[in-house]
């Protein structure tokens, strides 16, 4: 048996699987997000751990015998989250979560000051990494640097929780801006920017090596006996283990709290100047490619509540009722709630609905949120491109991917279709379990593990819908450049 534990934002998830990769029980406890200040995004580390026994407990109690016969852990989370420990490993304040944007200037400092920084890295600093956020720590609260012994991201701090072990691994690492994601290796250079060593780092490993043993007294709570704890992976490149995603340009799309559409790739391939990330994959000798919008499924659950529907499943119905005559003439909406990434990697970005009437109904303004969405999607794909990647095809993961009428919406948006598969949900703490079971049993066979789920559905593209979103994409693309100036800190 083996354990995936996935730290997400809204909720830490578990899976136990058999060795036929057979659910056999799962568990998962809500989280709460803190917004302290406009930009600001926060959380308590010990809010995970407590979260993580609570949803263990789940399965302990429904499948006791099962769990005592777990042989490795895997670990997946939320990337880019700076968790501030002391030399006694107490934690120094909230965590700084991935859609936290306040350290936009911190990263233009941190670019002046290494000029090199998108070689040595393959990214752009955005607010959302976590070398800013130190520096931005470092100005606002130095009493707090000062005391800093280690930062650990989200997954690895329930790590030492688990083992007592400071360890990351090179997807999640991957994210920080503190990796030479080329030679998977922290980098002394981008370190000592933000006034810090390998010191205060955690041990790299790769994601389906071991990163240490289960804690004899973790073990007993849990009713285990000696396990192995796998280094695990950043929340997208466990989604992609989970989904079979480990070879050159296949890919999936993920419509959840954030979109991502995530690319393999055999060879580093990246392209900052369109805020692409290039990060490693969680298995050795392999990278991703990321774009990356920061609200997704989060704007039809806002629009949700300004407009007081019933629930999004409702409200989609009514859009479902327009004819491609109303949602021609629907307003055009920017998606950007919360800043965006890609491509405009802009953290003072925000929501914008152009071309109300006094036909502008519910239905309308419902439709026009998830259609910038999905074009913002389209946008990340073309920064994809530039970088080298061709998709035929894609996966589609996420709260959303449960809308046939946005799937359809977004695969004809795409050009190409889109697979909707079995399990779907719980990919990123099934790609933990099975990192997990690579580093119990060290299998060197990763694609006779890591195997798609079943497809239940593959939405095709609709032609007559695809001309008119292409003529929208069109007054879409114009919009974000006319107002941009506009947009200015908070």
């Amino acid at each position: 048996m083996y354990l995936g534990i996935d730290l997400g934002t809204s909720e830490v998830k578990v899976l136990l699987v058999d060795d036929d990769q057979r659910i056999a029980a799962t568990g998962r406890t809500a989280l709460t997000m803190q917004r302290p200040r406009p930009l600001w995004s926060e959380q308590h580390p010990q809010d995970w751990w407590q979260a993580t026994q609570a949803a263990v407990a789940e399965i302990q109690k429904a499948a006791p015998r099962a769990l005592a016969a777990v042989r490795g852990i895997g670990l997946s989370g939320q990337m880019h989250g700076a968790t501030l420990l002391d030399s006694r490993d107490e934690v120094l304040r909230p965590a700084i979560l991935w859609n936290d944007v306040r350290s936009g200037e911190e990263c233009r400092k941190l670019e002046a000051q290494v000029p090199n920084s998108r070689e040595l890295t393959g990214n752009l600093a955005m607010p959302g990494f976590t070398a800013p956020k130190l520096l931005w720590v470092a100005k606002h609260e130095p009493e707090v640097f000062a005391r800093t012994a280690k930062v650990l991201l989200p997954k690895d701090y329930l790590r030492l929780k688990l083992t007592g072990e400071y360890v990351s691994e090179m997807s999640d690492a991957a994210g920080t801006l503190w990796l030479d994601v080329a030679r998977r290796d922290w980098s002394d250079t981008m370190l000592a920017a933000t006034r810090l060593s390998r010191a205060n780092m955690p041990s790299l490993v790769e994601g389906s090596e071991a990163s240490g043993q289960l804690l004899p007294e973790v073990a007993r709570a849990w009713g285990m006996g000696r396990v192995v704890v796998a280094g695990g992976a950043g929340d997208n490149a466990a989604s992609a283990i989970g989904m079979g995603i480990v070879n050159e340009g296949e890919s999936f799309i993920s419509l959840g709290t954030s979109g991502v559409f995530f690319v393999a790739n055999d060879a580093y391939r990246p392209n900052p100047a369109r805020a692409v990330h290039a990060f490693c994959h969680a298995l050795p000798g392999r990278w991703h490619q990321m774009a990356v919008m920061l609200s997704a499924a989060t704007c039809l659950r806002w629009v949700t509540h300004v407009t007081h529907a019933e629930n999004e499943t409702a409200l989609l119905a009514e859009v479902e009722a327009l004819d491609r005559r109303a949602t021609d003439r629907a307003p055009i909406f920017l998606p950007y709630l919360a800043g965006e990434r890609t491509p405009h990697n802009d953290p003072h970005a925000l929501g914008v609905w152009f071309g109300l009437t006094p036909e502008t109904d519910r239905a309308r303004l419902v439709y026009s949120v998830i259609e910038g969405v999905a074009f913002g999607l389209v946008d990340g794909y073309q920064a994809l491109q530039e970088a080298g990647s061709k998709v035929e095809s894609a996966s589609l993961v996420g709260g959303g991917s449960r809308s046939l009428y946005w799937a359809r919406l977004l695969a004809s948006a795409m050009g190409f279709p889109l697979k909707l598969h079995s399990g779907g949900e719980v990919g990123a703490a099934l790609g933990a379990a099975r990192l997990g079971m690579l580093a119990a049993n060290q299998v060197a066979e990763v694609e006779s593990l890591c195997i798609p789920p079943p497809v239940v559905n593959t939405i095709q593209p609709v032609a007559e819908w695809r001309e008119s979103l292409l003529t929208r994409l069109t007054r879409f693309r114009k919009l974000y450049p006319a107002v941009r100036g506009m947009f200015s800190p908070v």
